[in-house]
């Protein structure tokens, strides 16, 4: 493999395929698909249904079993080190057998709270195989969810923050911030009866849903929700934003 491309293709909407990442995609003799497990097997079916409908040349798909690691650890750095590591190890095991040029698919955009550039860089780094890589941007869940809300995500003259769950319960609320990876519903945890929140799951892919309102009147309704959701499908992929004041002030 000469040549690697870590394509962003959006949260979930085929349409929000960019033409940059169709001609890439155009390009690519295999594609590496990191699985993660049978209960996700639909995040790897909406990848080959993008390529199916965009792909018009022969590829082959390479499956890669993510390593496991611990969800809920009390070194949250060091496990997320040790994490890295092996999966850079299983990418380039995979890297090393292939010939051409090489694509990742990525959700949304590699650059937003996504591992693989950081991969890329430790398999390089260690020097066992050589190759050159570009990066093609995709539609973020935060755009996904800015324009499903028909909504700004700052007010004028003010920054937006985007963070985790883990460190919104760390860190708490100031201003406007959109959260992602919070399998922990901490917005149930932040103060205030004057806070708003516009939240979804599972954007641009036919079991989209939202919920927007004041937080206090609107909680329980998300975290009911999000429950049955992940109880039916076995995994959920969600993002909101929270915005303390006037949900509606001047943007």
């Amino acid at each position: 493999m000469h040549m690697l491309y870590v394509i962003g293709i959006g949260a979930g909407d085929p349409d929000q395929v960019t033409v940059q990442a169709i001609k890439a995609m155009r390009q690519v003799d295999v594609f590496f698909v990191i699985g993660k497990g049978e209960e996700k097997r639909e995040l790897v079916e909406v990848r080959t249904a993008i390529l199916a409908e965009h792909v018009d040349r022969p590829y082959r798909i390479v499956d890669i079993a993510d390593p496991p690691r611990d969800r809920a650890p009390a070194d949250y750095q060091g496990v997320v080190e040790d994490w890295h590591e092996r999966r850079s190890t299983v990418l380039e095991a995979a890297f090393a057998q292939a010939d051409g040029i090489g694509g990742i698919l990525v959700w949304g955009d590699p650059s937003l709270y996504d591992s693989t550039l950081r991969m890329i860089e430790r398999v390089l780094a260690r020097g066992q195989v050589r190759f050159e890589y570009a990066v093609i941007p995709g539609v973020t869940s935060v755009q996904a969810l800015a324009a499903r809300h028909r909504m700004v995500l700052h007010r004028i003259g003010e920054p937006v923050q985007v963070t985790t769950g883990r460190r919104l319960r760390a860190d708490g609320l100031d201003g406007s911030a959109v959260v992602l990876l919070d399998g922990d519903c901490s917005f149930t945890e932040v103060p205030g009866a004057d806070v708003h929140i516009w939240w979804g799951a599972y954007l641009g892919m036919p079991d989209e849903t939202l919920i927007e309102g004041p937080l206090r009147e609107v909680e329980d309704e998300i975290v009911r929700r999000r429950a049955e959701l992940r109880a039916r499908k076995g995994w959920i992929f969600d993002v909101y934003l929270l915005r303390d004041g006037a949900p509606h002030g001047v943007l």
